[in-house]
């Protein structure tokens, strides 16, 4: 009975064992580095949002961040929606 159930849901089990190591960990090992890269904010610092704005920070109140984007143009964002450093977002990709 034992074998039985080893080869009916080996594979099954097997299957779940390739999707952990292939998405689930890297995918939690990005989102670990994002929220650090987040808490690690500093004013002066070139950023790109998600959505794609560039701006430099100007100002941290808790969890908005307010972007120079322009000269004497302001934007302010929440905390989280702030993807990269700016020199992140240019290197090219290989």
């Amino acid at each position: 009975m034992d074998s039985n159930f080893l080869v009916q849901f080996g594979p099954l089990i097997l299957l779940v064992g390739v999707m952990y190591f292939f998405f689930i960990r890297p995918q939690a090992k990005r989102q670990k580095e994002q929220q650090a890269f987040v808490d690690q904010l500093d004013k002066g610092q070139e950023v790109v949002t998600a959505s794609g704005m560039f701006g430099r920070i100007v100002k941290i109140e808790d969890q908005i961040v307010t972007l120079e984007v322009d000269q004497k143009t302001f934007i302010r964002v929440t905390r989280g929606s702030i993807s990269k450093d700016m020199t992140a977002a240019i290197k090219p990709t290989a």
